[in-house]
């Protein structure tokens, strides 16, 4: 029930735009119809539909293990008849596949491509080939109508995580260790960049194939690397975000500089959020702010949909108007009933869509019933570093002081006194709620104790000590020690930094047991942890601020004991200086009064 993650959902519009395929990891895949908002086609059991040449495999939908998808056009100007898409894909068994999707069939099928897995593939814009890659560190090259084996070279002896070919057809860019990027035809290296610490999970060419876009796991920021054949093994522009991104999409700009053209970039985030970046220039690009399109939800829309959060889970940019306009198209909303939308973006105007909360999908371009509806479905918000900050703290009440009716009146010292009488600490009202338990929570330490065998919750401890504790406990000794844990955390007898490592571990061993046992023990820990979040931002400004107090202060009394040593030490300069006047004149007299004897 917390916020959602896309970063195992696999996606792709048709060239189109009129189509659209979606894969939630269960073996199914489901095309849509963009227009009508309709289900088109679904694909299941697709080893049922091989011919004998292949042998019928067992196991169902659940067996297929998609890993990669994209979606080729075959259409030709000219012959529109013999032309048609194929929807390819790659699985974690190394197969790779083509579906014709209008026939709602199985195309052709490679078995057994790259052992390992598949991990991408990818394909010029002609598309009369495609290259795939996988954990073998191989590239092939298919032919995309009938699915033979063109030629097969080794990129790498790691696995090859993303794949990328430029529009031409010319260069192929490949992501291990490093990023490579490949002459088609005769397999030759020609550039080689420094690449991402973690494994690339997307990567594209630019319009032109000058410029390579990548992103890796866990890493938030888009590098733009410049394939210009040069030795420089660094990206040219690292594009900040506030979480990884699992997509990524890009348009050339027409600068009027043909050497130097600009570049409008598109990234999706795995929590959902679609951003946009624009610059006439590369050099604009990397001094530009994201422009950020999500979807709203209030308690209304959580509530219909059981904690769902809607979301932005795919997208294509379909062109860049001037000044800047980025239009492209979404499909938002939720996972199992999306929206598919038209929107126009200008850098430095932060987007909120809505959904329809009677959970009706409206073609594309129909017009709302009401004006207001269509006031609430173009509302724009937009947030930039001047007013974040204050958007965290709330809003003042302003009230017309012109209103001579008006009956607030200054507030006395003695509404104050009874104000502050009536207020209420937070861990009371937690405790009125029933979220915070009793103050006497020795039972439930002495437990905890007990059961972890001396083990001290004062400190951390290491992840495979827990794991290990709680993988060899019997299902029911679990289930206590999280009841005990459960109490712990909720009275804050310990913190909550040395106990969630044990509950985590203690839910993924053993969910299933808990689940059978006691279902209102999850719902306890997830309204303790909901409790909790909405303190986050005003503990970090107040250690903040804390911090840089305690620093001014040690800053001052280093400085004021500088300044009392210093003195001190000037002090005894000066009687230093004094004695040995006094001694020097002592001195000179006594041997004077020596001579004149």
């Amino acid at each position: 029930m917390g916020s959602s993650n896309i970063r195992d959902v696999l996606t792709s519009f048709c060239p189109s735009m009129d189509l659209f395929a979606i894969s939630l990891g269960d073996g199914r895949i489901k095309i849509w119809d963009t227009v009508k908002g309709q289900v088109q086609t679904e694909f299941v059991d697709i080893a049922t539909m091989e011919t004998s040449i292949f042998g019928k495999q067992e196991g169902g939908h659940l067996s297929m293990d998609y890993t990669c998808m994209k979606w080729l056009s075959l259409e030709k100007k000219k012959k529109r008849k013999l032309g048609g898409s194929l929807l390819l894909l790659g699985t974690g068994g190394g197969d790779v596949l083509a579906l014709d999707v209008s026939a709602g069939q199985l195309k052709w099928r490679i078995n057994n491509c790259h052992p390992g897995g598949v991990n991408a593939v990818s394909f010029p814009s002609h598309g009369t080939h495609i290259y795939t890659a996988g954990a073998d560190g191989m590239i092939c090259e298919i032919e995309s109508m009938s699915g033979n084996l063109l030629s097969k070279f080794s990129a790498t002896s790691r696995a090859i995580s993303s794949l990328a070919v430029s529009p031409d057809g010319k260069k192929i860019a490949t992501a291990a260790s490093q990023l490579k990027i490949f002459n088609s035809s005769n397999h030759k290296k020609l550039q080689k960049f420094s690449g991402h610490p973690g494994a690339v999970r997307c990567m594209i060419f630019s319009e032109d194939g000058r410029y390579v876009l990548s992103s890796a796991l866990g890493e938030r920021y888009v590098a733009v690397w410049d394939v210009d054949g040069s030795k420089n093994k660094s990206a040219s522009v690292s594009l900040a975000m506030d979480h990884p991104a699992v997509f990524l999409d890009s348009r050339c700009v027409n600068s009027g500089d043909a050497d130097h053209p600009g570049l409008s970039v598109l990234a999706i985030s795995e929590m959902g959020v679609c951003y946009f970046w624009h610059g006439k220039t590369i050099d604009e690009l990397r001094n530009s702010k994201a422009t950020k399109i999500s979807v709203a939800s209030d308690d209304v829309v959580l509530k219909k949909h059981k904690g769902a959060f809607p979301i932005v889970f795919a997208a294509k940019l379909q062109n860049v108007s001037v000044p800047a306009s980025g239009h492209m198209f979404l499909a938002h909303g939720l996972l199992i009933k999306p929206t598919f939308e038209k929107v126009v973006v200008h850098p430095g105007t932060d987007i909120k869509l809505n959904i329809s909360q009677d959970g009706i999908l409206l073609p594309v371009g129909q017009s709302h019933k009401s004006r207001k509806a269509s006031d609430i479905q173009s509302r724009v918000t937009a947030l930039d570093r001047s007013n974040t900050e204050g958007a965290l703290l709330p809003v003042p009440k302003i009230v017309d002081l012109s209103d001579e009716k008006s009956d607030i009146k200054p507030m006395g010292s003695k509404e104050k006194d009874e104000l502050d009488s009536v207020s209420v600490c937070m861990e009371d009202q937690l405790r009125s709620l029933g979220i915070l338990g009793s103050s006497d929570d020795t039972q439930s330490s002495t437990l905890v104790s007990k059961m972890l065998k001396g083990i001290n919750l004062d400190a951390s401890t290491p992840h495979k000590k827990v794991k290990a504790t709680i993988s060899s406990m019997e299902p029911g000794d679990a289930f206590k020690l999280l009841k005990g844990l459960a109490d712990v955390w909720k009275s804050r007898t310990y913190s909550g930094k040395h106990v969630l490592p044990w509950i985590c571990s203690i839910l993924v061993y053993h969910s299933d047991y808990v689940k059978s046992q006691e279902p209102k023990l999850l719902d306890s820990l997830y309204k303790v942890a909901k409790s909790k979040v909405p303190t986050i931002n005003s503990l970090l400004q107040l250690s903040g601020r804390m911090q840089l107090v305690s620093a001014q202060i040690d800053k001052a009394s280093n400085t004021k004991s500088l300044v009392i040593e210093h003195d001190e030490r000037e002090d005894e300069s000066e009687d230093e200086d004094v004695d040995e006047v006094v001694y020097g004149i002592d001195e000179d007299s006594e041997m004077g009064s020596e001579s004149d004897d």
